[in-house]
């Protein structure tokens, strides 16, 4: 078990490919999260091809594992795995986003949706499944041969993958991260009872089940007990499936705090915080997501425009810099929620602009160099989803500010366990205590300022991503140890 490579398992994979054969690095937490993995242990990285070039690599490659070299120097293993475009389809746009994502960050309006009818059933059985058996295919073949192997598998994409890897190695050790919000019981009682259990008996063929906190950590044992009348100890974390136990953890994801500093550190994040610097009036409000239904972001500019309304004496002196980008554009719920943040930020211009100033800039993109340079610079960081799995954002932005900027944070972040005493927490619906927030971030005196500052530079660096790894590799170990003494 020590000696072998760890294998990795995850919807995105660390690389995209072009339809030239170049790689740009993956999106997302996940992928940065998982890159500090690969340069602590041999690797084998399995993820869907999700590229017209990813397709091409892996056909080139016979389906087999390649060596990729990462922009970092990393170097590790990937197999890129091709599943049929209209079952990817299904999995990927009917059953993981919207329908799972929208269950485990509260986001049904159940009085409306959704409807399951059989197209959502269909989509369940020959989408969603199948693109787990295409990926659980790939990892059977590649531990055959290997003695008790590792297989560490993330996120909300892959519930049923490791009960189809349990029935063909039962001596595999499964670990599986859930890198979003769990939610409470009856959210999940959306699903129909056979679906429902399909994805907690898949969750459960795993040895450990991880989460960012602890309240996520609670939540799964509670669904347990409700949903499956399972025997839970909710001290010691642990479910008892039959003759097996499967240990519920919490490990909170750090960032790389020395990677965020390099990346401040180069010459084009120089160059936009030139261009931040020249436009900038008296105060900078930032916030840098994902266009994303749970981030909340609607409310934060409602927020802006009821502090611009309720505090005049901030009118042109105070810029909100909206760094988003767009995401599953593809979902109609997505497509409409970009065009009503267009929308409000229109209206809360056009409310409280003048000739020369315009309080928001929205910016639909994608560039990690410039929102490091509003990083350094803002006086305001808003974190303000309604439930978020971690938000590194909130880790992020106070690495490398250089202006002892005050964080707003949603209780309901993952990352909020961590920082909430040091940052100004707000109910994410309560539109009139976020306006207050900001007036209070704007007007704080500098010695508390620091004072918050360097409270959240101590939570963000007591752990990195080495701890993050260390301690779900010594779990690993430790309950590895005790079933081979039982």
């Amino acid at each position: 078990m020590p000696d072998d490579p760890l294998i990795l398992v995850s919807n995105r994979g660390p690389v995209t490919f072009q339809p030239d054969g170049g790689a740009k690095r993956g999106t997302g937490g996940l992928v940065t999260a998982l890159m500090g993995l690969a340069r602590h242990r041999d690797v084998t990285w399995i993820a869907s091809a999700m590229s017209d070039g990813d397709v091409t690599m892996a056909a080139r490659h016979g389906g087999r594992a390649f060596p990729v070299s990462g922009l970092d120097g990393t170097d590790y293993r990937v197999k890129l795995v091709a599943s049929d475009p209209e079952a990817y389809y299904r999995f990927y746009s009917i059953i993981a986003n919207p329908l799972l994502w929208f269950i485990q960050h509260y986001l049904w309006d159940l009085s409306n949706a959704p409807d399951i009818r059989r197209n959502e059933t269909e989509a369940f059985e020959f989408g969603y499944n199948v693109v787990n058996e295409d990926l659980a295919r790939a990892v059977l073949e590649e531990i055959n041969g290997i003695e008790r192997p590792v297989v560490m598998i993330h996120d909300y994409h892959l519930y049923t993958l490791p009960a189809l890897i349990r029935r063909a190695r039962p001596d595999a050790f499964m670990t599986h991260f859930v890198h979003i919000p769990w939610s409470q019981s009856d959210s999940w009682r959306v699903l129909p009872s056979v679906m429902r259990e399909e994805i907690y008996h898949g969750i459960l063929a795993n040895d450990i089940v991880g989460f960012h906190t602890t309240s996520y950590r609670r939540n799964f044992l509670q669904c347990c007990e409700d949903l499956l009348g399972l025997e839970v100890d909710h001290g010691a974390g642990v479910v008892q499936m039959g003759d097996r136990e499967v240990w519920v953890r919490a490990y909170p994801l750090p960032i790389d705090a020395d990677a965020v500093r390099a990346v401040a550190a180069r010459p084009r994040v120089q160059e936009f915080e030139a261009e931040i610097l020249r436009r900038r009036r008296d105060h900078l409000i930032l916030r840098v997501d994902r266009a994303d239904l749970s981030k909340n972001i609607l409310r934060g500019f409602s927020a802006l425009d009821l502090f611009l309304e309720q505090h005049p004496e901030f009118r042109e002196r105070v810029t909100f810099i909206a760094q988003l980008m767009p995401s599953r554009t593809d979902v109609a719920e997505y497509a409409e929620y970009l065009e009503r943040i267009e929308a409000v930020v229109a209206l809360v211009n056009h409310r409280h602009g003048s000739p020369d100033w315009m309080p928001i800039q929205l910016k639909l993109r994608d560039d990690l160099e410039e929102a490091v340079a509003a990083y350094k610079h803002y006086d305001v960081l808003m974190v303000n989803a309604m439930f978020d799995g971690m938000n590194l954002v909130a880790k992020e932005g106070p690495m490398v500010n250089g202006r002892a900027g005050v964080s707003i944070l949603s209780e309901n972040t993952g990352a909020h366990e961590e920082l909430g005493e040091y940052a100004l927490s707000v109910n994410p619906f309560d539109i009139q205590e976020l306006a207050d927030s900001i007036h209070a971030a704007l007007t704080m005196s500098q010695q508390e300022r620091e004072r918050r500052h360097a409270g959240l530079k101590r939570q963000i660096t007591a752990r990195n991503p080495g701890d993050w790894i260390d301690e779900q590799l010594r779990d690993i170990h430790a309950k590895d140890e005790r079933a081979q003494h039982r």
